[in-house]
């Protein structure tokens, strides 16, 4: 079934003639100019600030809070040759945190150690453990965070009070009571007035190295694109500019573990973009945090060894793909458990790998649309992570029951926890007690902007190349969405492993484009046959051989009206838990396994239940279109046979009837049950007698064979009729129900 992810918002507003004027001056056609005025860009300054890159246009590293203090007090410890610990995160911005903030202090001649916490022994953010024994085993006296430390108050107090200063960097949720720290850099602090307040946590690193350096170090940018793109930071303002920038250093970059990852990635450094980040590094650096000690990462990053950087590289690869086949094991087991009865999942096993639960939980989101929390049991504990859905604000709904919990954090649409096992009733409970309290509308989805209609006599690439000045793309800056319709699918298929992806082959008005759509494969049938069906898509340039194409890439799809899904064939199947029509018309997605007897059955469930989409396998029990309804030689010769006989037990010899009249036995019993009618013959206790003084009637007066007739008419629709024969069947009888009662 194709059912919309989003809801649909499309209201182009039009720009007026002067603003088009001033776009015309940058080189922008028409389309990209509209996009950016629906962005807000809608001035000279806005439009000219918006395309100009430019290291002058970058905030003053002062202007963040404590940024003097921390520079200082780091200077002195480089003239004092004190050892330095840098402590990040796990995470690909932590780990980009902290391989800036080691080069930045390095240029400088500082003595540097770095530290990533590892997720499962250290836990997120400082850890006090960790900061004794750098303190007492390596003669630590400055700490340094990045990526983290608003949060760790008790271990910034003991350095603290073992005569260690700790600055913390950070840019994640500042809470009510700061920790003691010596300094506190942090684009949002209450006491600051930092122009911007979306810096990653490699762009307040940055931001301390570039006050560190006295100059914008441009040979650290493609980190701050990894990091900041990695954690999904809105891409305005001075982000927009660090990651265009970034990239540029980015495809010329001389770190050999860079090299390495896009070399085993197959990307050629000219065809690097925000993309490539998002879906090629960002998810192998993060891969090794989620299943492993995060620590290579900075070797990786910072190293100049190239044999030992293409060994993490592959080490980093392998652990990607140890974290595939554990999303793809959860994600099937976790599906078996959901019970959509339910309006929210909670999903628990011994087993399952802590690190990759996030992810499994948000693919769970995507499929279902419900909450979800999913989580591995060890010990009696239960720990893992929550997903939801707009309507529910999933922190808000748990923050007042922290007795719950041995652990708990997060936002509104996603946290953490840890509690006992024998609390996860309550836990499920409390979740929908706080919907039913509270009438949350828990169907109400998440909008998607859409920014023009599409029609593909207009697609070309130079109008991709147009819209990518538009990029880097990313949070507030999302890439274009275009609305799609009056399409036709010509081809569909599925590709990659284990085929969960599509690609399909549309067609408007004489022309034809391919759109690929990610993680669609269960759902080929759907989109072959789907009729009516509306797409949300971005443009994106395909090269393959040396042929460069442009190519549609599924954003989401919905179906306006019935989708009939077409199981027929012997491969086909009816999906797992879609229920039987006749068993739970109340659904708003059934199957037809078997063809009613009566064409009136399954009618009259059409009329009064609007489904919304509905399989077919169509199993005939008694296939009478394949026997017809009976022809006059065929009643003749019937007639003639029995005659002979005065008396015919039915019972017993009608197979040898069937073999001798070459007749189907269902629709032998059919002619027989319409003579009975006609009063040509009398059944009794099965032994039939012919009627010699029976007045001679048309076999067309028997109501038998006239209903035989309709069913014949009616299972050859429902055997041979095409999904969109079938599918006018249904929809025009309502139309017609309707017109009638208007």
């Amino acid at each position: 079934m194709i059912s919309a992810t989003y809801e649909w918002a499309f209201d182009p507003k039009t720009p007026d003639e002067a603003f088009l004027e001033l776009a015309k001056a940058h080189k922008l056609d028409e389309m990209t100019s509209q996009f950016l005025y629906n962005r807000g860009i809608d001035s000279e300054e806005k439009l000219t600030d918006f395309l100009t890159l430019d290291i002058s246009k970058l905030h003053d590293p002062y202007l963040l809070y404590d940024m003097d203090k921390a520079v200082s007090r780091l200077r002195l410890a480089i003239e004092n040759g004190e050892q330095i610990l840098i402590y990040g995160d796990y995470d690909a911005d932590g780990m980009t945190s902290a391989s800036i903030a080691k080069e930045a202090l390095e240029m400088l001649g500082a003595e540097v150690q770095v530290y990533l916490p590892n997720r499962f022994t250290d836990g997120y953010g400082p850890n006090q453990s960790v900061y004794k024994y750098f303190i007492e085993q390596q003669a630590i006296s400055l700490i340094l965070t990045v990526d983290n430390g608003v949060a760790g108050h008790e271990a910034i107090a003991y350095a603290m009070e073992q005569g260690v200063d700790v600055i913390v960097t950070d840019h994640h949720s500042l809470p009510e009571e700061l920790p003691e720290a010596y300094a506190i850099v942090h684009p949002e602090h209450p006491d600051g007035n930092y122009p911007f307040s979306y810096l990653a946590g490699c762009g307040v690193a940055f931001k301390l190295a570039c006050a560190l350096l006295e100059t914008v170090p441009m040979e650290l940018l493609d980190l701050v694109a990894i990091g900041t793109i990695a954690d999904m930071v809105s891409l305005t303002d001075e982000n927009r500019q660090l990651v265009a920038m970034g990239l540029q250093v980015l495809k010329t970059t001389e770190r050999m573990g860079l090299q390495e990852l896009l070399r085993q990635s197959s990307v050629r450094p000219e065809e690097i973009d925000e993309e490539t980040i998002g879906f090629q590094i960002a998810p192998q650096l993060n891969a090794l945090g989620r299943l492993d000690d995060p620590n290579p990462a900075i070797e990786l990053l910072t190293g100049f060894d190239d044999e030992e950087a293409a060994d993490i590289a592959k080490m980093i690869g392998a652990k990607n793909e140890e974290r595939k086949a554990l999303v793809k094991t959860i994600y099937n087991e976790a599906m078996d458990m959901v019970d959509l009865s339910k309006p929210v999942q909670v999903l628990a096993k011994e087993g399952w790998h802590p690190g990759v639960l996030g992810i499994v939980a948000g693919r769970i989101l995507e499929k279902i649309a419900q909450p979800v929390i999913v989580l591995t049991i060890d010990d009696g504990k239960a720990k893992g992570s929550a997903r939801s859905v707009e309507a529910l604000d999933i922190f808000a709904a748990l923050d007042g029951h922290r007795e719950l919990f041995v652990a708990f954090g997060g936002h509104s649409g996603a946290a953490g926890m840890t509690l006992e096992v024998d609390k996860l009733a309550a836990l499920e409970e409390t979740l929908v007690r706080y919907i039913l309290d509270n009438h949350l509308d828990m169907s109400r989805k998440k909008n998607l902007q859409l920014d023009a209609e599409l029609r593909f006599e207009s697609l070309n690439l130079e109008l991709i190349r147009d819209i990518n000045t538009l990029a880097p793309f990313g949070m507030d800056n999302p890439k274009p969405v275009f609305w799609l319709k009056d399409i036709t699918v010509e081809q569909a298929r599925t590709m990659g492993q284990d085929n969960a992806h599509l690609k399909l082959k549309l067609s408007q008005g004489g022309v034809s484009y391919d759109l690929v759509a990610f993680h669609q494969g269960s759902r080929l049938l759907d989109f072959q046959q789907a009729q009516h069906l509306e797409l949300a898509v971005t443009l994106a340039i395909n090269e393959w051989n040396g042929k460069t194409t442009l190519q549609l890439m599924l954003v989401d799809a919905r179906v306006n009206g019935l989708q009939l899904i077409d199981c027929r064939a012997k491969t086909a199947m009816i999906p797992e838990g879609v229920p039987d029509i006749f068993e739970q018309p109340e659904s708003s997605l059934v199957a037809v396994e078997a063809v009613p007897e009566r064409e009136e059955d399954l009618r009259q469930l059409f009329r009064s239940h609007a489904f919304e989409a509905v399989y077919f396998k169509n199993v005939i029990a008694k296939p009478y279109y394949l026997t017809g309804f009976g022809t006059r030689e065929q009643f003749a010769k019937l007639y003639k046979t029995i005659y002979q006989f005065p008396e015919f037990d039915v019972r017993y010899k009608l197979g040898e009837l069937s073999h001798y009249l070459k007749i189907q036995d269902i629709l032998l019993i059919k002619m027989i049950q319409i003579f009975e009618e006609l009063q040509f013959v009398t059944i009794t206790d099965g032994v039939m007698t012919v009627n010699t003084d029976a007045q001679k009637r048309e076999i067309s007066e028997s109501t038998i064979y006239q209903d035989l007739k309709k069913q014949v008419a009616f299972q050859e629709l429902m055997a041979l009729a095409t999904p969109r024969e079938i599918y006018d069947y249904f929809t025009h009888d309502k139309e017609d129900d309707h017109h009638d009662h208007v």
